[in-house]
């Protein structure tokens, strides 16, 4: 039998006898398929499919969403611009005389500065000759004017100077993600969030969509530096005590299969969509991606599942995108990615027969090599 014959019978049979091919990916058939014990009923299905379409991608946004952590934050409150003397906070005393031997000062001296006091929890401080004077809630030139009344009293030539000096409950803490961490004293009651990030040298610059958590008492709030910068009113008033963080945005999606890249992406941003996810990853590879059949898989918690369409009907469902439809990319540009989505891009059918294109031409081409050594 001629060696050309034999070899291309062997060729032929070795393909058949591959019932898959080398890829990098999975068909959209492939990965999609189900049993026929499912198709029948048999058996319920492993998964859901959902078309992202004009008349689904709404629906889609008002299930539950995954994958993040939800938390409230508190909006701006406008407060008067001026400092207020709590309990803890240091104030000093100054007394001014034109006395010549009065109750506070000697002969030539015309000014006694008295200890530093600490204001009590109950809001008072002690001062030679007036007693316990409560100025907790004040200003501090509303305290020096209350101190300077009751001295006018004992001594009239008096006049009073004060500062202030803040303790713990007129101090806010900046604690990571800036410059300069540390404690900063509140400058008055009007003292904002983004005020302290700013005293603080501003957010690192190396950090990927940057959180700010708030510890207020007992309860934490969070949002993003991108919401704060784009609602003013949501930059908050910062109250003695309080405790910020600034970190970076740890939520992530994977992508697979013929994508641009195969990798872990942060989210750079509070929203991704499906085609801001696509183009992150470096879009899709052109001679071996389906471009209608990108797929995006997200597993649901049990307890959001719901058979009214009001959440999705199974825990591990696939959304399908078509990029090769205007429909497809407007509505990839409007369903959100969640945290720990898997876009998946499958490959081409035709990817396969291009493989078996080239292998068939090589091994023709071992054909007539072995054809034209038997010859001689």
């Amino acid at each position: 039998m001629n060696v050309r014959i034999v070899l291309l019978m062997w060729l032929v049979g070795a393909l058949g006898a591959c019932s898959t091919l080398p890829r990098g990916a999975g068909l959209q058939r492939e990965v999609l398929s189900v049993s026929a014990d499912v198709r029948s009923g048999a058996e319920l299905p492993e998964f859901a499919v959902e078309q992202v379409t004009r008349d689904t991608v709404a629906l889609f946004a008002s299930w539950p969403s995954v994958g993040e952590e939800r938390m409230a934050w508190i909006e701006r409150v406008d407060q008067p611009n001026n400092r207020i003397i709590s309990p803890g906070d240091r104030v000093s005393v100054t007394i001014w005389s034109t006395e010549d031997n009065g109750l506070l000062t000697t002969a030539g001296q015309r000014f006694v500065t008295l200890p530093d006091m600490q204001i009590s929890p109950g809001g008072t401080v002690f001062l030679p000759y007036i007693g316990t004077t409560r100025i907790a809630g004040m200003s501090p030139e509303t305290a020096r004017e209350r101190i300077e009344e009751k001295y006018l009293v004992v001594t009239p030539s008096a006049q009073v100077q004060l500062t202030m000096t803040e303790g713990r409950a007129n101090t806010v803490s900046l604690v990571s993600g800036v410059a300069t961490p540390g404690t900063y004293p509140l400058p008055d009651r009007d003292f904002t969030v983004m005020g302290l990030i700013a005293e603080g040298g501003g957010v690192l610059q190396s950090f990927n969509n940057p959180q700010i958590r708030l510890q207020r008492g007992s309860s934490i709030y969070g949002t993003s530096v991108e919401r704060l910068l784009g609602t003013p009113r949501l930059d908050t008033t910062l109250q003695g005590g309080d405790k910020v963080f600034v970190e970076e945005d740890d939520r992530y999606f994977l992508s697979l299969g013929a994508a641009g890249s195969e990798s872990l992406h942060t989210f750079a941003q509070d929203h991704l969509t499906a085609l801001d996810a696509l183009s992150i990853i470096g879009g899709v590879e052109e001679d071996r991606a389906d471009a209608q059949g990108i797929l995006i898989l997200r597993r649901y918690p049990a307890e959001t599942i719901r058979s009214d369409r009001s959440g999705p009907n199974h825990e591990r469902t696939v959304f399908t995108v078509d990029l090769t439809s205007a429909d497809g990319l407007f509505s990839a540009g409007q369903f959100l990615i969640r945290p720990n989505d898997l876009v998946y891009v499958t490959e081409s059918p035709l990817t396969s027969a291009r493989t078996i294109a080239s292998l068939m031409g090589a091994s023709l081409s071992v054909l007539n090599t072995a054809s034209n050594l038997a010859r001689r």
